[in-house]
């Protein structure tokens, strides 16, 4: 938390309130619910920094509206925040590749690992419970998987978005090209 620049919190607020707007918004499926996370958004906009960001919404939500609960606030936190690192580094990959999309794609595909990672965090949180909640860890499961593709779908589209319009929000941009002037101002004789 010590390397965050001053420049960089109005961003890192902006994408923990996006976060924390469209994760309160649930649709209930069987014994579970789903709602949208972003984590994959999250992930790609902050980079690492994405794990304290939804430290703080998921925090919010717990106590303000008590999403969650306090008592699995650790796991929340791990389950959501480690969702937002992977697709970082997923979104990371894509300087190996040269794809005119390749920021749609791996956009794509870091929201959706984003999200079948905290499902498998959450399935394996339930599973270590007891054999009680076996079929309700992979009901969960398999109730991300919709979820994901939505989620891919969102991430990819605001990828490549920011990538024309803003390109240097998107975390681990490397440096563009500066065209070089064959004639620099000044040097008229």
């Amino acid at each position: 938390m010590r390397k965050i620049d001053m420049e960089d919190v109005p961003k890192i607020s902006v994408i923990t309130s996006v976060f924390f707007v469209a994760s309160l918004i649930h649709v209930p499926i069987g014994p579970t619910s789903v709602h949208l996370i972003l984590n994959g958004l999250v992930g790609i906009v902050l980079g690492w920094r994405a794990f304290p960001a939804i430290m703080v919404g998921v925090t919010l939500q717990t106590v303000l509206f008590g999403h969650g609960g306090v008592t699995v606030l650790g796991v929340n936190w791990l389950m959501l925040g480690g969702g937002g690192l992977v697709a970082y580094m997923v979104w990371q990959l894509r300087h190996r590749f040269n794809h005119p999309r390749k920021e749609v794609i791996f956009g794509a595909l870091a929201g959706g690992a984003g999200i079948i990672s905290s499902g498998l965090v959450l399935s394996l949180a339930l599973v270590t419970t007891g054999e009680a909640f076996f079929n309700i860890a992979g009901l969960a499961l398999a109730a991300h998987v919709p979820v994901m593709i939505i989620e891919a779908i969102v991430t990819g589209a605001c990828a490549g978005f920011l990538m024309k319009t803003k390109p240097e929000v998107l975390a681990g941009q490397l440096p563009q090209a500066v065209p070089s002037e064959s004639v620099t101002a000044g040097s008229e004789t």
